[in-house]
């Protein structure tokens, strides 16, 4: 192990997918036997898709949100709260996880790149807001009354993720960057890695295996379950080491 050097300076900004939510029964995407292998990813995913068979996309989300309300967070998710209340200096949770298990866990300083299941957003009046239980084409927006007019407040393939600028802006001030069971594939998130590591951020791969995606960019990469290896490393970080 080596030293880090914490400081109240020293920044953090960490990116989480779906792999971190595994252990708290909740599937991933791109894994065999995932959510993509079982759905096509134009039926479900994409404005098109939606605007094809709504029904379908609902009865989709409906079933996430249902699991992810009865899902708990697991260690990894309490360890990085741990990790925000301790830190001393700047801290920024980014996941493309919309299951809520963060902020169960009792993550603040969270940002939801792919928005929320426990979100919606009219189309009709273009206001969002929190939602709770299933959604149908018949809902009726709590905001403007309409009916009909609400989808699931997530970014679905080919629109843009929310909070870039100020992810940018965190990255481009990051001393640390770590990557949470994420396969790295999916852009813009997949760019992080290269913008937290050209701003000269430590950076770091925590994941059931390497994804071997990042082209060189990781400073260092630790294979294992989530739930075994974060609460592992923020033990290790808020001592002020680093795996050598």
């Amino acid at each position: 192990m080596t030293d880090f050097g914490i400081s109240a300076a020293t920044s953090i900004v960490v990116l989480t997918g779906a792999g971190i939510s595994q252990e708290s029964g909740l599937d991933t995407f791109r894994d065999a036997g995932g959510i993509w292998a079982r759905y096509d990813i134009d039926d479900v995913a994409t404005p098109e898709g939606f605007a094809r068979n709504p029904p379908l996309v609902h009865d989709f989300y409906n079933e996430q949100r249902r699991e992810a309300a009865v899902a708990v967070p697991n260690a990894a998710h309490l360890a990085l709260t741990n990790l925000e209340a301790a830190w001393p200096g700047r801290f920024l949770l980014v996941t493309q996880n919309i299951d809520g298990l963060h902020e169960k866990a009792g993550s603040k300083a969270l940002l939801h790149m792919h928005g929320e299941l426990d979100r919606f957003l009219c189309e009709a009046c273009g206001k969002r807001g929190p939602w709770q239980g299933d959604m149908t084409t018949a809902s009726a927006c709590p905001l403007c009354g309409r009916a009909g007019t609400l989808r699931p407040d997530i970014v679905w393939f080919g629109e843009m993720p929310y909070f870039m600028p100020e992810i940018y802006r965190a990255l481009g001030e990051a001393d640390l960057f770590l990557s949470i069971g994420t396969s790295g594939t999916v852009y813009p998130a997949a760019d992080f890695v290269r913008a937290a590591r050209q701003a000269g951020a430590v950076t770091v791969e925590l994941n059931l295996e390497a994804s071997r995606r990042g082209h060189g960019l990781f400073a260092h990469e630790i294979e294992g379950k989530a739930g075994d290896i974060v609460p592992a490393f923020v033990r290790d970080l808020l001592e002020g080491r680093l795996p050598s």
